[in-house]
């Protein structure tokens, strides 16, 4: 029997204009067959969850939608590969000083907690799941070395097919870990090591007892980083997979001067960039060229969609806040 799934452009046309979609014309039928009609369509209509759909009337309201995403996902690669290069070279200096070697060894020995190395009076199954932890990362640090080998990325083929090299230096190993692993890497240090590394980065730890900001903050990133990777809608934070813990909010409204942060709006990861673009000396001019930029697409989407949509897709007081988030850079 035939799949009647499937559906041509204009019999998808059809369909739209039967869900109150005006959608006609050769240039339309071509942003439909390019952006596709369930990345395109499938995956706009909704805000956040499938339940909650946005008044569209009109296929170009769906199209300044996607072309909103796609700006916003360009405007923020960059800016999110620049503070994962930094944190990297930041915390690398900063473990390599720490335990004056380059020797993934001597950083497991020393920098990464463990049940040898729990502070006294560590209760059992805590010591038990900071060894777990570090044999979690000892795997995921090898499974990455073993894939780059595959790869025959450089990085790491130079260390193993020159007969003076026994082990790839540390420096090395960081260049090659994804967002995620080099997170639960930070994740993975004695709390005296993740203190100093988020010194050395000039975090506010006023309000971060367990010192932990440094690697949820990189695992809020990383959420939004694989998105834009991936080409998965971003503008209205979907992507999120974590709970942000109270200091992840109250670092960023005592730095920031803002009256909260909850992280379900994109305004938020904007905040967080900035944040972050502050700590490693960014100028002023450059970061707020980047909220200008970002003020500018938004109030251009806001302008090419109905208000009923606008009222969903753009949290109401962005621009206010964003307008704080200006004056405290």
């Amino acid at each position: 029997m035939a799949n009647t799934d499937y559906k041509s452009p204009n019999a998808l046309m059809r369909h739209l204009r039967d869900n109150g979609i005006s959608i006609s014309g050769s240039s339309q039928k071509q942003h439909l067959i390019n952006t596709g009609y369930f990345h395109g369509y499938k995956g706009y209509r909704f805000f956040v969850s499938s339940s909650n759909r946005l008044p569209f009337t009109s296929y170009n309201e769906i199209n300044a939608t996607i072309q909103y995403d796609t700006k916003l996902k360009s405007l923020l690669y960059g800016k999110i590969m620049f503070i994962e290069t930094a944190l990297k070279n930041i915390a690398l200096n900063t473990i390599m000083s720490e335990i004056d070697s380059s020797s993934i060894y001597d950083m497991y020995d020393k920098a990464i907690s463990s049940y040898k190395n729990a502070p006294t009076g560590t209760r059992e199954d805590i010591k038990k799941k900071y060894q777990n932890n570090k044999l979690n990362l000892q795997g995921s640090i090898q499974n990455a070395i073993a894939a780059a080998y595959r790869k025959e990325n450089p990085k790491i083929t130079h260390f193993y097919n020159n007969v003076n090299y026994n082990e790839v230096p540390l420096w090395a190993i960081f260049e090659i870990l994804t967002m995620g692993d080099f997170g639960y890497l930070l994740s993975c240090l004695t709390i005296d090591m993740r203190e100093k590394v988020s010194r050395a980065i000039g975090i506010n730890l006023s309000s971060d007892t367990y010192r932990e900001l440094l690697y949820k903050y990189v695992y809020a990133l990383k959420d939004l980083r694989n998105a834009i990777a991936h080409n998965d809608v971003v503008y209205d934070t979907r992507f999120k997979k974590m709970d942000p813990s109270r200091p992840m909010k109250q670092c960023l409204i005592l730095e920031m001067g803002m009256p909260y942060i909850n992280f379900k709006t994109i305004g938020d990861y904007i905040i967080l960039i900035c944040y972050y673009l502050k700590l490693l000396k960014v100028s002023k001019t450059e970061i707020k060229s980047f909220i200008r930029e970002f003020e500018k697409i938004t109030r251009e989407y806001k302008s090419s969609v109905n208000p009923n949509v606008s009222a969903i897709s753009i949290h109401p007081d962005l621009f206010s806040r964003l307008n704080i988030l200006k004056n405290s850079i």
